[in-house]
């Protein structure tokens, strides 16, 4: 006996076309909740940070990277149940540890609750394990109940360099890493990790890019391009219904 095919009325079927965009708008503020926008470089001056800061409110960002110095301002501008703060620390990475220390405890103590670390690549690069051991470790103390994330996305960085830093990371009790936003980088950081540490990326320009990082495992993503993503991701939506 042939079942005859159920046609929606124009009630039901704008009733479930606003089932299919409540889903999907829900899925899309979950994504731009794995979001860090990039605060942290030069030109950011006092009027872009404000800007960033709001975006990051407005639309539930998970994070706002900043340069040391920008913390406090960054802090007055989120409050206390905002955004959390990420700040960079270590500069290009060649510093010494005793410095990196002092940077990431002021910054703790202004407000940021997230401390990424730039280690010193050129241990990385010469295959110094105990070295980048300690140095995330006495980073570690001071952070705290903070989160500590270990900045491996420099170009110059490649997979056995990544090997070494997550096995480093691991040694040092950090909790994440940060690689460059390229789903082989990733796969590659999520598989050495093995479970132990979360991967980031960084470096993330548009919503395909973003799409393909947290398909390959990434928890969140370092981008200066948030306004960007997010209309696009918008765009989808529009298109989709």
């Amino acid at each position: 006996m042939e079942q005859k095919s159920r046609v929606l009325s124009a009630t039901e079927a704008a009733e479930y076309g606003e089932f299919k965009r409540a889903r999907r708008e829900a899925e899309i503020t979950f994504t731009l909740k794995k979001l860090i926008i990039d605060a942290s470089r030069r030109e950011t001056d006092r009027a872009a940070l404000k800007r960033m800061c709001e975006s990051a409110q407005k639309n539930f960002y998970s994070a706002v990277l900043v340069s040391p110095l920008n913390v406090a301002a960054a802090k007055k501008q989120l409050g206390k149940n905002g955004p959390s703060i990420c700040c960079a620390v270590g500069g290009t990475g060649e510093t010494l540890i005793s410095v990196k220390k002092n940077e990431a405890k002021k910054a703790v103590r202004m407000g940021a609750r997230e401390i990424r670390l730039c280690i010193t690549y050129s241990q990385l690069m010469n295959g110094g394990f105990s070295y980048l051991k300690r140095e995330i470790k006495r980073i570690r103390r001071v952070v705290r109940k903070g989160m500590l994330i270990v900045s491996l996305d420099d170009r110059s960085v490649g997979e056995e360099e990544v090997a070494l830093g997550v096995r480093a990371a691991v040694a040092g009790k950090a909790d994440a890493v940060c690689v460059r936003g390229e789903s082989g980088m990733v796969l590659q950081a999520v598989n050495e990790a093995d479970g132990r540490l979360s991967v980031e990326a960084s470096g993330v320009q548009n919503a395909e890019q973003l799409r393909l990082v947290l398909k390959s495992g990434a928890m969140r993503v370092t981008t200066d391009c948030a306004e960007k993503i997010f209309d696009e991701l918008y765009l989808t939506l529009d298109r989709a219904l």
